[in-house]
């Protein structure tokens, strides 16, 4: 999960938001047949054994000395002629170093990977409090590139931390896994009818084939508790006896496994968008769908007080209507949207992606976007020519192409290392079948069949909350991508933990990201002190959208 409106992460839980940026939602399909090699890249061949550093990491042990002392070599984080982001890093102050890690931790002296890490310092060395680590959801989202813009969201807290960015095990800069599919997501719906379902059942199967091919000797070590034992190393190699964190969407979910792995070796922990443990299953959004279809609802009443400007309708339900007849249109022929040389077709598999990507923020700027691909897909229903705005035809790109490829493989990889799925396609055709009456535009996406129906079964089981943990959780109570309730039920979970609850938001990310200074100021509070709220606390909606007016 990771959370925002396309740039640079990837997922169900978010697409792809960079923030600085990083978190993903789920994007789409079509059958290509690029024939992967079914050998293991060069770029996974053995790094080279860790330095020692001068001085000794606490948490060492069980062979991992080496990676817990190893000297990093700080340096320029750009890669190439073309890295610009690397190039960004660099005059902000940034230096971008890469960790040795093992592949396999039952086998320290085997083969190794690395992890790619950034840090931005402490400027304010006397009161200096730590390292804080980022992790921006997805899963399988970046966050080498984030350290500024939390930076920034610290304000004066944020020069007392070192600021750590770091891209998850074969993600972005760290040693890659690129599965060569011809889409960006394996997140799509089933459609309309049997048709469309047995088509995804097809593309499911070929997109897991895919990855088992171009990584068939890594699949196995790709999972949330690896990725948790790579913080750990990451921890030790800055020499840290603890380390603070904050983590987004499913980025809460591995800052929770990290607490229950490795309890003593962490500070302040702020989780924003939070994944109960037990909501952490193969098809992410299942039972997300009031909360999905809540927030398009709303969309539609902002759309309506601005008919003139998109032309979806003058009332919710008249929008909401014009919706239903973009879907069945879909159903009965792809739409074309776009103008050559950039020419797209979205069927009903598709289609409702869309509309669920654009749900997880309600701010103007957001709903626009969204209004301006409605009004064009609802020009292709009718047969018009339907032009692309610049941001959905990135969107488009990143889910029915292979030019992001790679994020959504490793995201699919990270999900189904973590978690078992059901083998039987005829499973998942129930259960979207049963879905259709309540949630018919989204229940055959949250039920739908996906890669994890064709992995191998997880070498770990699932981590259970088995210790108290006293982190800050921050959600939005119309948040549709990691529910309210999830978040909820991890601070029961949790007896130590504060809430904080941010009314009426239909938004996915919030601390830094929504502009509401209630949330940011107490999570800067408690980052400045280590010092939880006494009580949870309530803040209400700030945002661009909160003032706006809306039609019913």
């Amino acid at each position: 999960m990771a959370h925002g409106q396309h740039g640079g992460k990837s997922g169900p839980l978010g697409p792809g938001r960079r923030r600085g940026r990083g978190r993903w939602y789920a994007v789409a399909p079509a059958l290509a047949a690029t024939v992967v090699a079914a050998c293991v890249p060069a770029a996974y061949a053995a790094a080279p054994a860790p330095a020692a550093a001068a001085a000794p990491a606490q948490g060492a042990g069980d062979g991992l000395d080496r990676y817990h002392r190893q000297r990093l070599a700080w340096g320029s984080c750009v890669k190439g002629p073309d890295d610009t982001a690397g190039r960004d890093l660099d005059r902000a102050g940034v230096s971008c170093a890469d960790v040795t890690v093992p592949l396999d931790y039952a086998d320290p002296r085997g083969r190794t990977i690395t992890v790619a890490v950034s840090r931005l310092k402490a400027t304010d060395t006397r009161r200096r409090m730590g390292a804080v680590l980022l992790n921006n959801g997805g899963p399988g989202g970046t966050a080498v590139e984030s350290p500024p813009h939390i930076r920034k969201a610290m304000k004066q807290v944020g020069t007392r931390y070192d600021i750590v960015g770091f891209d998850p095990r074969f993600v972005g800069r760290s040693t890659p896994l690129d599965c060569g599919w011809p889409v960006g997501t394996a997140w799509f719906s089933a459609g309309s009818g049997r048709a469309g379902f047995d088509r995804q059942v097809a593309l499911q199967k070929d997109l897991a084939d895919k990855c088992r091919a171009a990584g068939a000797s890594v699949l196995a070590h790709i999972s949330t508790r690896n990725t948790a034992r790579d913080m750990d190393v990451i921890r030790g190699a800055l020499g840290e006896r603890k380390i603070s964190y904050l983590g987004y969407s499913y980025g809460t979910y591995l800052g929770t496994v990290y607490t229950q792995m490795f309890p003593g070796r962490y500070d302040r922990v702020v989780l924003d968008g939070a994944v109960a443990p037990g909501d952490y299953k193969a098809r992410l959004m299942q039972g997300a769908e009031p909360e999905n279809e809540r927030a398009l609802s709303d969309w539609a009443a902002w759309a309506a007080g601005r008919h003139d400007a998109h032309g979806l309708g003058r009332t919710r339900a008249e929008v909401l209507a014009t919706v239903e007849g973009i879907v069945a249109a879909s159903a009965r022929g792809p739409l074309t949207v776009g103008a050559a040389p950039e020419v797209f077709r979205l069927d009903d598999t598709q289609v409702p992606l869309v509309l669920f990507m654009g749900i997880a923020d309600d701010t103007d700027k957001a709903r626009t976007a969204l209004a301006e691909q409605v009004s064009a897909l609802a020009k292709a229903a009718q047969g018009r020519p339907a032009p692309l705005s610049p941001d959905f035809a990135q969107l488009l790109r990143y889910a029915l192409t292979g030019e992001q490829a790679a994020t959504g493989g490793v995201q699919a990889a990270i999900i189904c290392g973590d978690v078992g799925a059901p083998r039987d396609p005829e499973v998942y055709w129930r259960d979207i079948e049963r879905s259709r009456a309540a949630h018919p535009l989204f229940g055959p996406l949250t039920n739908n069949i996906n890669p994890c129906a064709f992995w191998d079964r997880p070498r770990e089981e699932l981590t259970r909350v088995r210790r108290d943990a006293a982190v800050l959780i921050v959600a939005a109570t119309g948040d549709p991508r990691t529910t309210y309730r999830s978040s909820a039920g991890l601070h029961e979970l949790l007896p130590s933990s504060k809430l904080i609850t941010v009314e009426n938001a239909n938004r996915h990310g919030l601390y830094g990201e929504y502009g509401n200074g209630c949330v940011d100021g107490e999570v800067n509070a408690y980052l400045a002190t280590g010092k939880l709220p006494k009580e949870d606390r309530t803040c209400s909606t700030a945002s661009p959208s909160s003032s706006s007016s809306s039609s019913d």
